[in-house]
């Protein structure tokens, strides 16, 4: 149960990374597009853009992960203060979730006095089934910033990599919408995927958002410009 919980919380990571990766220097560029004809200017934007995004993201995804950890070891001392002083509430509590699962009275008296004996397991299991609170990973901050930071620079680079190859930011738009919707389609599945949406409504959902977001940040340069 451990592992899978760590594996579910790193795929947030990456999908939280990846979708912002690639909608938010796609509209930055589309718009670009939209106000110059220049492919090194949208070139050095989008660097720019991508390398203080992930940066911001990276540092939220710590954050995140730190208030994860300091919010659990709050709960936990807080669980340890109350086996010991007010341990028959906490005997109540236990024997309240036992009647959750059907178990009979008697035996969920016995349960909770021998479970009583060992402190630190009885901490464990209110933590879990009162709480609904698993033990964070005592890297996960820094494993959260990674992933969201990276997976951020992947997303960006790859609507930015059609501007290097042409001449006009029209040009590279043209090649970059078609690159970065082919690849927020794909995305868009492997996400639905991964978390049990509708295939289909998950990918449209992710494609029209990026979409959007572009036309939007084209449409205003348009429009000042």
């Amino acid at each position: 149960m451990e592992e899978h919980f760590e594996s579910s919380e790193k795929v947030r990571d990456f999908v939280i990374g990846m979708s912002d990766g690639l909608t938010v220097p796609f509209a930055l560029a589309a718009g670009l597009s939209g106000a110059v004809d220049s492919t090194a200017i949208v070139i050095t934007a989008g660097l720019a853009e991508i390398a203080a995004g992930s940066i911001a993201m990276g540092l939220g995804g710590y954050l995140a992960g730190r208030t994860e950890i300091e919010h659990y070891d709050s709960e936990e001392r807080r669980e340890y203060d109350e086996v010991i002083n007010k341990h028959e509430i906490e005997i109540e509590e236990t024997k309240e979730i036992f009647a959750e699962y059907g178990i009979s009275e008697d035996l969920q008296e016995k349960v909770a006095r021998e479970m009583a004996k060992h402190p630190k397991k009885w901490v464990d299991f209110m933590m879990r089934f009162e709480l609904g609170l698993e033990r964070p990973h005592k890297l996960r901050a820094l494993q959260s910033a990674f992933i969201i930071g990276i997976s951020y620079v992947i997303g960006g680079l790859i609507p930015l990599s059609a501007y290097f190859f042409t001449e006009s930011s029209q040009e590279g738009l043209i090649y970059s919408s078609i690159i970065t919707m082919i690849c927020l389609m794909v995305f868009g599945l492997v996400k639905s995927k991964l978390t049990g949406q509708p295939l289909f409504k998950g990918t449209l959902r992710v494609a029209v958002v990026g979409a959007a977001a572009a036309a939007a940040a084209f449409g205003i340069a348009k429009l000042i410009t």
